[in-house]
């Protein structure tokens, strides 16, 4: 279908909350440098609304709002807040400097919610979705209001109150499966039967918010936009809240592939999906599972005979997509320990990549130095190299050198040097192996009383040169905290890794006082 022959009636808006529903993912913290990155991208990609965070949560979560709606180009910079005049004012002041501004308020609607959480009478709950709706009207034309727990919400009431919101004011009314609880006939029933009863609905865009509790949310989000929904809330890699969220790389090619049962189109340059989808991935330290739709590792990899053979002959016995229609691009050894600086940066422009200047001078002496290490240096390799450089930029701890001594005659023992706010450290620990003796020497030189709840290695290429990836997650007073490191050295991945892992930590705690997990309890859909 051509561009001109796209009717705006068919047109889906993308609404992402990767920065505020998917920061709420337990351990896929993002800091404040990480959020603009982040936001930019999703900007240049075509994003429509991009839900930047939930400013009344903590200075953090304010300060990166505003700065992303200073930075906005295109999309629509939204703030979420609860039903509180505070909270409206506070994201209204956190949206303020950008071109265009929505304030996305909420309320729960559903009898258990109403009772236990709320503790309100229907009638309470009514009038203050009128009164939240019109304060929000005051600060911006462009208002959301959603019907948290809508799902399971009583259909009667679910439509008076909707209808009231439009009365005062919302522009866009989201009907969320908060609990991930929904099947796509129902959620298509639900869409269907409020349009047609709330008489003023054709004055709303109506907007699908789907956790993936049940493994439905993308299938659930297309079957509200079957039913008139013209608004998905969607994540990159679908992160969010427990299970997560409808991925928004699933739900554009759903649409995009399979046009002639969804006949409806976005604005997002799908080109862009698998660098986003690198970008979060890196930004959050959660890894991609490898047979994830549309963006794993292994979504366009074929090792069956059988299927390899229908292949070679034509490639679409196998493949309803091709890998450069999501900007996955093949393998290759072109880069190596003679490659100058203007192969290197045309190489990362074209694996997606945007660096300043001395972002990418440290990354051409990082890949010098890899090169120096390794034989053949893969896409993988640069862009592991560049996410966890990204990643650390900011860090205030940072390995200046370690050794270990490890083999059948224990006890391993590490000697490690840190970078500690720019002073040097040094201490030598033992320990039950050398991960076990390089964990305990960092524990030395930062004291904490984190948890190690996840350590987890793999190679991000093959050989046996192959840069190791390792994850590590560490709990801390009801929070997790999860980072990557990548090198040749496992050993020193681990380190990376779990240094990461401990930044995000001591970062959270400094900035963010305990208001944080208090609001993060009581989300939006």
């Amino acid at each position: 279908m051509s561009t001109t022959a796209k009717s705006d009636k068919d047109r889906v808006v993308i609404f992402d909350t990767t920065l505020r529903d998917g920061e709420q993912c337990p351990g896929a913290t993002m800091t404040h440098e990480e959020k603009i990155e982040v936001a930019e991208l999703l900007d240049t990609m075509g994003v429509d609304i991009i839900e930047a965070g939930f400013p009344i949560a903590s200075e953090g979560d304010f300060a990166a709002v505003n700065e992303i709606a200073k930075r906005s180009k295109n999309a629509v910079i939204c703030g979420l807040s609860r039903a509180a005049f505070k909270d409206i004012d506070r994201c209204a002041e956190a949206i303020k400097p950008a071109k265009r501004k929505r304030i996305h308020t909420f309320l729960s609607t559903s009898p258990v919610h109403m009772k236990y959480k709320l503790q309100k009478e229907p009638h309470e709950v009514y009038e203050m979705v009128i009164a939240q709706v019109t304060r929000a009207r005051s600060h911006t034309d462009d208002v959301e209001w959603s019907s948290e727990d809508g799902t399971r919400t009583e259909i009667d009431f679910l439509c008076r109150c909707v209808e009231a919101a439009i009365k005062a004011g919302a522009t866009t009314i989201n009907i969320p499966d908060t609990v991930g609880y929904t099947v796509p006939e129902e959620y298509f029933h639900l869409f269907k039967t409020v349009r047609e009863r709330v008489p003023n609905s054709d004055l709303a865009v109506f907007s699908t918010h789907c956790h993936n509790d049940l493994g439905m949310a993308v299938a659930n989000s297309l079957a509200g936009v079957k039913a008139g929904a013209r608004q998905i809330e969607c994540t990159i890699n679908g992160i969010g809240e427990r299970a997560g969220n409808a991925a928004l790389e699933e739900v554009v090619m759903a649409m995009k592939v399979r046009n002639d049962v969804l006949p409806f189109w976005t604005s997002i340059d799908a080109t862009m999906l698998t660098r986003a989808s690198k970008l979060v991935s890196a930004a959050t330290s959660f890894p991609v599972q490898y047979n994830k739709a549309i963006v794993g590792r292994n979504a366009f990899a074929h090792e069956s005979g059988i299927h390899q053979d229908g292949m070679l002959k034509n490639a679409q016995t196998y493949e309803i997509m091709t890998p450069e229609t999501v900007g996955v691009k093949q393998t290759s050894l072109v880069m190596g320990k003679h490659s100058g600086r203007h192969a290197f940066a045309h190489k990362l422009e074209e694996l997606g990549y945007q660096l300043a200047a001395n972002q990418l001078e440290d990354a051409f002496v990082r890949f010098k130095a890899l090169a120096d290490r390794k034989k053949q240096i893969y896409d993988e390799d640069i862009e592991a190299l560049v996410d966890e450089e990204i990643a650390t930029a900011h860090d205030r701890v940072k390995i200046v050198s370690m050794t270990v001594i490890a083999g059948t005659m224990g006890p391993q023992t590490a000697t490690l040097t840190l970078d500690i706010d720019g002073n040097q450290e040094t201490t030598q620990s033992t320990g039950n192996g050398p991960v076990d003796a390089i964990f305990n020497a960092i524990h030395a030189l930062v004291p904490h009383e984190a948890k190690l709840e996840l350590y987890q290695v793999h190679a991000v290429t093959e050989g046996t040169d192959a840069q190791a990836e390792v994850s590590v997650r560490l709990a801390h007073d009801g929070r997790s905290f999860t980072s990557r490191g990548a090198d040749p050295d496992t050993l020193v991945a681990s380190a990376k890794a779990y240094l990461g892992a401990l930044n995000k930590m001591t970062s959270r705690r400094n900035r963010e006082p305990g208001i944080e997990r208090r609001i993060h309890s009581q989300e939006a859909g």
